[in-house]
């Protein structure tokens, strides 16, 4: 089947993702956000994350095509011709520190009202391990009619974009790839590979990645509370912090240690 992509969700995550696939496949770009749908039309983006020449090469070729190529939209109407979803909408955490899925929910809302016999929606948001099946997909099967594993399917794909990082870019970087059905997981990991330079890694199971996310999250915070705790320290008794880092760092097992922590 050829593969009608919707990337639900145009921040600094689906962005770029619409646009590398745009490049290979017919993609609209959707987002509930009018004005950010215009300004994107406008060839701009506030986020500094786009390559803006990159979507102005995808949105030429649907224009020269119809075809392959990216397009901009606000109407869900307009995913009545899609086959394949790839949600990359926020997932924020509420006053209690708690994960606010509505985003995410509705998202899914949106999907189901135009989701067809042999969909597959990819989730790429931060979600908790079970997440996809136990929140996400009740809402497609309630909104479509439609019954999961047997008239659409679901893959997850966490996203792995560090905002203003410009050296490990989309596709640079190596993705983990699962599906709800081995023959799904195929297709999901076979329609990331299409446009990485560093392949994908297959998790057995969507559980599996979202475990991941949520761990690659954590070791994050993890890290940046431990760098900002030895700043304090090294500021309280008069050394720099540098000058710390430098002479542990010749260790032999160190330089490994210097990547998790995001030192330079």
């Amino acid at each position: 089947m050829n593969r009608t992509i919707a990337v639900i969700g145009l921040g600094y995550v689906g962005l770029p993702l619409a646009i590398e696939y745009g490049k290979k496949y017919r993609v609209i770009g959707f987002d509930i956000n009018r004005s950010r749908v215009e300004e994107l039309e406008r060839g701009e983006d506030h986020t500094l994350e786009a390559d803006l020449k990159g979507m102005k090469q995808a949105r030429d070729l649907f224009e020269s095509t119809g075809e392959k190529g990216l397009s901009l939209s606000c109407n869900p109407d307009d995913l009545r011709a899609v086959n394949t979803y790839i949600v990359t909408v926020p997932t924020p955490i509420d006053r209690f520190n708690n994960p606010d899925l509505t985003p995410l929910l509705k998202a899914s809302e949106t999907i189901g009202k135009t989701l067809n016999k042999g969909d597959i929606v990819i989730y790429e948001s931060t979600v908790y391990p079970g997440c996809t099946e136990e929140d996400c997909v009740p809402v497609l099967e309630r909104t479509s009619g439609l019954k999961f594993n047997q008239d659409f399917f679901c893959g997850y794909s966490p996203e792995r974009i560090n905002p203003g990082d410009k050296v490990n870019t989309l596709t640079k970087i190596k993705k983990i790839t699962s599906g709800s059905t081995p023959e799904v997981a195929d297709i999901v990991d076979a329609l990331y590979n299409s446009i990485l330079e560093n392949g994908t890694h297959r998790a057995p199971n969507m559980k599996v990645a979202e475990a991941a996310k949520a761990v690659e999250n954590s070791q994050r915070d993890v890290n940046i509370s431990f760098m900002n705790e030895l700043a304090l320290i090294c500021d309280r008794v008069g050394i720099d912090t540098n000058d710390v880092i430098e002479a542990a760092g010749t260790k032999w097992n160190f330089l490994k240690y210097r990547r998790t922590l995001h030192i330079g």
